[in-house]
């Protein structure tokens, strides 16, 4: 065969790939107003829990810290008053913070938490626009405290 009959064969194959697609339904989607569900096991951005009392379900431990293999997050534990009590045992986290930057969203920090206090969500939108943003703080990613039953918001 040619060089020239090559080329066409070529350029033919080509064609009938384009032509099978052509038809075919795109499967691209409006991402802002339409968002794909999340696979059960997706992890996404971080979350620390409470109990339903309120109270915070992470201890200090900083067995998550140890247990992050990019190093990226970091515990400063306190110890809980009597008067000033923040989780169910002697001590709490007085300053959680993780470096998004760093994360690897590998969920050892969530296997290694003896109180499941932190687990990853199926958040994935973390853009932001500032580095300093990237880093998550105790306030940032724990959850609100449960509402009274009976209770509505702004009330």
């Amino acid at each position: 065969m040619s060089d020239i009959a090559e080329d066409i064969l070529g350029i033919a194959k080509g064609l009938l790939t384009t032509s099978k697609h052509l038809f075919r339904k795109p499967v691209t989607i409006s991402y802002p107003e339409y968002k794909r569900p999340m696979f059960p096991r997706f992890k996404g951005r971080h979350r620390l829990l409470r109990y339903e009392n309120g109270l915070e379900r992470c201890i200090g431990c900083s067995l998550c810290a140890a247990a992050c293999p990019a190093q990226a997050i970091y515990v400063e534990a306190a110890e809980n008053t009597e008067t000033e009590r923040y989780s169910p045992g002697e001590r709490y986290a007085k300053r959680y913070e993780i470096n998004m930057l760093r994360c690897i969203f590998c969920g050892y920090c969530q296997e290694a938490c003896p109180t499941q206090a932190i687990v990853l969500g199926h958040d994935y939108e973390l853009a932001d626009y500032e580095r300093p943003d990237f880093i998550y703080t105790k306030e940032r990613l724990l959850v609100p405290p449960p509402t009274p039953a009976g209770a509505r918001a702004g009330e």
